[in-house]
């Protein structure tokens, strides 16, 4: 990955949170404060503003920017959680261009500094609950010698089904879980926009 690909990347996903806001905010009306669309909308926007003018010298520094701009911008949970995620990313990540092994590498740090900030686990029907998955899946291609756009198309479709996944599952974390029982038979709006990051992922690795 490069910073190019990178910043593919982040225009891929403002993309799509502009395109799945509405969804979003319908799956958080349910179980949350129906406001997850349009955090993420702005988030992602703010990220392509500061975009326009910033010239990091490394994919590292991109994503650190990424993570920080969130967590100034968007309110509520997903600007602490997605900011975190983006920034222990990018600080995992060598000053050079990335491979997929060290891409890998980062994500997993994103994905344990998510879990450390939210104390969530799988199953807790949470994002974590598409973010795992998609990596492993991420690995397993990797693993097998798959280059960047085999191993981020097989995350998508993994964190798509681990989105999908926490349908009847009940929420022990976050606003949802205070509905108890009444969580299950919804879709966990985290999981859902964490499933378009690793959508967006794959959409600019094919390119």
């Amino acid at each position: 990955m490069d910073i190019a690909l990178a910043r593919h990347w982040v225009q891929a996903i403002a993309v799509a949170m502009d395109e799945h806001q509405d969804r979003l905010t319908q799956l958080d009306s349910a179980i949350g404060d129906a406001d997850h669309g349009a955090n993420m909308h702005r988030g992602f926007n703010a990220v392509l503003a500061t975009q326009v003018s910033y010239r990091p010298d490394s994919v590292s520094q991109l994503l650190v920017k990424v993570g920080t701009t969130l967590i100034s911008s968007v309110g509520g949970a997903s600007g602490p959680l997605y900011g975190t995620a983006f920034r222990a990313a990018g600080k995992a990540l060598p000053g050079t261009d990335p491979d997929p092994a060290e891409l890998l590498a980062a994500l997993r740090a994103g994905l344990d500094a998510v879990r450390e900030l939210g104390a969530a686990a799988p199953g807790d029907k949470t994002m974590v609950d598409a973010f795992l998955p998609a990596l492993d899946a991420f690995e397993e291609e990797v693993r097998a010698g798959g280059d960047l756009a085999a191993a981020a198309a097989r995350a998508a479709r993994a964190a798509e089904d681990g989105a999908r996944a926490t349908v009847p599952l009940q929420a022990r974390k976050g606003r949802a879980s205070y509905l108890g029982p009444r969580s299950i038979g919804h879709q966990d709006p985290g999981a859902t926009s964490t499933a378009l990051v690793f959508g967006a992922l794959a959409t600019a690795a094919a390119r």
